[in-house]
This record gives C-alpha cells, sequence and structure tokens, in this order.
C-alpha cells in the first residue's frame, strides 16, 4: 500500500485479537521511530516495548482497563527525558562526532550554544520540549505500524505517574509520555471496524498563503 491507502486503512483499533505480531515487523517500526526528526537531533526519549504479558495485565489498569492493552500484542511506551542536560547534550554529540569522524572539538561551540539554549529554561519547560519530540517520533510509529500492515491505538489515557512507579522509569531520568498498543484488529467485536474514515475536509484544514 501506498502511505495515503495505509493511513486511510489504519484507525484506532479498539479490540484486538491476541496474535502476535512477528518480530520482524515491531522492529521495522521501532526503526522508523529511530529515524523520526527531533530538535538539533537529540532524540529526547526512549521507547520501552513491553510484550510480557505478566506487565501488560499490570499496566492494563493503569489504562483505564482499555482491552487493548492486553488483547494486543505488544505496548510501545515513549518516554521523554524528564530534563535535557549539558550532559545529554554532548553525549548526543560526542556520537555524531565519532559516527562522522569528525575532530574531537568539531562541535563544541554548536554544544555550548545549545546547552546555553536549555539553562535558561526551567526543568518544566525542558521536559515539555522533550515530550513535544517524543511526539514526533510517535507519530512516525504510527504511519510505520500502517504500513506494515499492524493495527495500532494511539494512547493517553492513562496515568502517567503510575506507569512511571511501575517500569521504574523517574529513576532513569524518564517520564511516560504516550503509548502505542500493536496487534491485529479483532472485526467481528470492535464496534469501530469498518466505519468510515472521517477527517475534516483539506480546504477546511490548509490555509494556503
Amino acid at each position: 500500500m501506498s502511505v495515503l491507502e495505509s493511513l486511510n486503512w489504519r484507525y484506532a483499533t479498539k479490540r484486538m485479537t491476541g496474535e502476535r505480531v512477528s518480530a520482524e515487523k515491531v522492529n521495522a517500526i521501532l526503526e522508523a521511530a529511530r529515524l523520526a526528526p527531533t530538535a538539533s537531533g537529540l532524540q529526547p526519549f526512549v521507547i520501552l516495548s513491553i510484550s510480557d504479558r505478566g506487565l501488560l495485565e499490570k499496566i492494563k489498569p493503569i489504562a483505564n482497563n482499555q482491552p487493548q492493552i492486553t488483547e494486543g500484542s505488544h505496548v510501545l511506551v515513549f518516554a521523554a527525558w524528564d530534563d535535557i542536560t549539558a550532559g545529554h547534550i554532548s553525549q548526543v554529540f560526542d556520537l555524531v562526532t565519532r559516527e562522522r569522524s569528525l575532530a574531537a572539538d568539531a562541535l563544541d561551540s554548536y554544544k555550548s550554544r545549545l546547552a546555553g539554549y536549555f539553562e535558561g529554561m526551567s526543568k518544566d519547560e525542558r521536559f515539555n520540549i522533550a515530550a513535544r519530540q517524543t511526539y514526533i517520533a510517535f507519530g512516525v510509529a504510527i504511519v510505520a505500524a500502517a504500513e506494515q500492515a499492524v493495527d495500532a491505538t494511539p494512547m493517553e489515557g492513562f496515568r502517567p505517574e503510575a506507569l512511571d512507579e511501575l517500569l521504574g522509569l523517574r529513576e532513569k531520568g524518564l517520564r511516560s509520555v504516550c503509548l502505542l498498543t500493536l496487534g491485529y484488529r479483532d472485526a467481528a467485536n470492535d464496534w469501530l471496524a469498518g466505519q468510515k474514515k472521517v477527517r475534516r475536509p483539506i480546504g477546511e484544514l490548509v490555509i494556503e498563503m
């Protein structure tokens, strides 16, 4: 399918069959998210790929008992850095320096300017920037799932603090932002399956100037 055909095919699946998604398809979705653009290439997040049934049962009540959590194959937890520090920035650009075979100090000036930019913000402001960047990868993962003919349900309907505690995210300097369940639609039991996709017309959505 083309990208547009894939996006017309997908919907926020409400019920899933329990069928497992192959490692090949899950890895393709994760790789697409890894390749997503982020500001200054910081990638200020991690993605937890969870398929352990016992852990998913513990996540389900935190996610308002949405059935896709346990009926699906995997839950991807997109967790943003809880802060963007000079140490984070150095780590990212040290990798860039090595991968591009640059001089050790080639990016020092840019690193200093970027660190100074973030230093003028509060920690909450820095987290909010990290969270917004996380959503870019989240969107790319949704498109990639459709391209792989894997059903996916984006979720914000969960209690982040409880999930962070369950997964030990705060100790890792992370905060959960959004979830993506992966699986295959149970069309016979999903009220939304087969419904016409409804979106605002392009003339209302796009303003040409």
